[in-house]
């Protein structure tokens, strides 16, 4: 199958799913040819890998002065922010081309911001990976986010979202998400009769990169990892640090905590001044961390999708202990592949029996690694996506009139 994808980013390591993705249907013989951009907070973002696992890719550079040129002329009109800051006439227009050609039997394009590069694209069937569904992000975010203006933003996209995931299952020949969680809350909003064209399409976590390592005997290290820039994120960073970890230390005052991910907040970096906290900020490759890790540790107050720094951390054989609110999204059962809890307490709790217990931790890193192996295929997913691609091209082609009998 040739297939058109369309990313907002450089698709990566970083950028896993999108990636993943493209590896794994070229693994099954697909020829992708991605589009891409290259925003500014990915300015960095190194495209080889991605480049050597497709059969061509064109990035388009996305400056700063464009996105914010982009969110200022959206605020008029009644689309999401989101959808705007990807604006791009010319990736736009290269898209539309390519849509002409016939050269593509689908196109698939990841996330709200990557939706705009698909405006005006007749002809071919599209498959839209959400990922999450934002609106209930941002519903969660308007009460929850640690900072008012985070709590302001959610409430100003909350609307424009919600418009946009309403019309997406229709507008789209087939819409997928992470997690049935997601699923669900879309539906909602588009109505039970799109609910045959929402499908559950998980993320593929790597297991020959994140394999088992070895943890510093007797060093007791709790590991948080996250991109910080993303508010969920950054809630959870200081849940843990200020809330859970008080009650860690109460029993463990020799743990450590490392706090990883890129472009941490003033106030993240302000928890380092706890000398047991380490703040990293980006870290290329998080192998080396996990193999430090004891426990890690993952009290999400809020948040949509999978939590995928959890997947690669079962995936390096590290116990995870997580909210429940972060369980529902996955398969994963409570004591057997990971432990969860609701309260700060129950949380420290957790991880305390994590500290405390090495058969647990070992019995726990070898269930978590185990059900990421099988759940998070990269064979698996990849044919559950060309089965998407097959239903969405059925949808697309016309039926024959049939003629009333006289």
């Amino acid at each position: 199958m040739r297939i058109l994808f369309v990313a907002p980013y450089v698709p990566s390591r970083v950028r896993a799913r999108s990636y993943e993705f493209v590896r794994a249907l070229t693994g099954l013989g697909h020829r992708v040819h991605v589009v891409a951009l290259r925003p500014p907070e990915d300015r960095w973002a190194d495209d080889a890998p991605v480049r050597e696992a497709c059969e061509r890719m064109d990035v388009f550079p996305l400056s700063r002065v464009r996105t914010l040129a982009n969110a200022g002329l959206a605020l008029a009109g009644p689309g999401p922010l989101q959808e705007a800051y990807s604006r791009h006439p010319a990736a736009r227009a290269h898209v539309a081309r390519l849509a002409a050609s016939r050269l593509y039997d689908i196109a698939h394009v990841e996330h709200l911001r990557g939706a705009t590069l698909l405006r005006g694209v007749a002809g071919l069937p599209v498959v839209f990976d959400a990922v999450d569904s934002i609106s209930y992000l941002f519903e969660q975010a308007a009460r929850l986010a640690v900072r008012r203006l985070q709590r302001v933003l959610a409430r100003l996209e909350l609307a424009r979202t919600a418009r946009f995931e309403r019309q997406a299952p229709h507008r789209f020949a087939r819409t997928v998400v992470t997690s049935p969680v997601d699923r669900d809350a879309i539906i909602r909003l588009a109505g039970p009769d799109a609910a045959h064209r929402v499908a559950v399409v998980p993320s593929i976590v790597d297991g020959s990169y994140f394999t088992p390592g070895r943890s510093a005997a007797g060093q007791a290290t709790v590991l948080f990892t996250g991109k910080m820039s993303y508010h969920a994120n950054e809630a959870a960073a200081q849940h843990l640090v200020l809330r859970v970890m008080p009650e860690v230390w109460r029993s463990r005052p020799d743990a450590r905590v490392i706090v990883a991910g890129k472009d941490p907040s003033p106030r993240i970096l302000a928890l380092a001044d706890d000398p047991r906290v380490q703040v990293t900020g980006y870290v290329a490759d998080l192998r080396p961390l996990f193999a430090r890790a004891t426990v890690a540790v993952s009290p999400l107050l809020y948040g949509a999708g999978l939590q995928f720094k959890i997947l690669e951390a079962m995936a390096s054989g590290v116990p995870v202990v997580t909210s429940l609110k972060a369980c529902a999204s996955l398969t994963a059962r409570p004591e057997h592949e990971l432990l969860a809890g609701e309260t700060p307490e129950e949380i420290a709790s957790q991880a305390l029996r994590v500290l405390r217990d090495r058969k647990l931790a070992g019995r726990l890193g070898e269930a978590g690694r185990e059900y990421v192996v099988r759940e998070h295929n990269a064979t698996v997913i990849g044919r559950r996506l060309t089965e998407i691609y097959g239903a969405a091209r059925e949808d697309s082609v016309p039926r024959p009139v049939r003629r009333a009998s006289r």
